[in-house]
């Protein structure tokens, strides 16, 4: 095996051959955890078209109404609202079926506390998938969603919010980590 890595491309990219196949490398990037209160969402913007998979995180979240939170993803035209597939479901209570949004939560009453990990994948042409565990870290329960969605064009922001925009973050941190 004869492995070969040319860094002239800069840090972010280098070159690599491994048994004459060859690719670039890309580093796994974290973005900058956002703890915040009294906002209908948080965007991660500026993710580079190099990116095939994105990790939300969500560590103690709440929202102030029940409103189900949920991921919308978007390109240069901004937030894209429609067009995802999909559904989450509570277990032992509700299933809810997607469409403005990757949902996280089957439902929300306003007093659900998220912890968890959404992962989304780009499987080509701008075709992306979902799926995810949110654990109700105050309530025994957990989530389990998974859902599709194509863009207009190449994915550079991610928005955590909730369905219709109609409540607001009173708790919890937020981050994503890309590759």
């Amino acid at each position: 095996m004869s492995v070969v890595i040319d860094g002239t491309n800069g840090v972010s990219s280098p070159d690599f051959e491994v048994d004459g196949v060859t690719g670039q490398l890309y580093p796994i990037v974290s973005g900058t955890a956002v703890t915040t209160t009294g906002v209908a969402s948080v965007d991660f913007t500026g993710i580079p078209s190099w990116v095939k998979r994105i990790t939300v995180m969500f560590n103690g979240l709440s929202f102030n109404g029940t409103s189900i939170p949920m991921i919308q993803l978007g390109d240069a035209g901004g937030v894209e609202i429609t067009g995802y597939a999909g559904s989450a479901w509570i277990a032992n209570t509700t299933n809810t079926a997607m469409s403005s949004g990757f949902l996280i939560s089957g439902a929300s009453d306003g007093s659900y506390i998220f912890s968890g990990t959404v992962i989304i994948t780009l499987v080509g042409a701008n075709a992306w998938t979902a799926f995810g565990n949110v654990s109700l870290i105050n309530t025994p329960a957990v989530t389990v969603m998974s859902g599709a969605k194509t863009l207009s064009a190449t994915l550079d922001r991610v928005r955590i919010t909730t369905v219709g925009g109609l409540n607001t973050i009173d708790a919890g941190t937020i981050n994503i980590l890309y590759e």
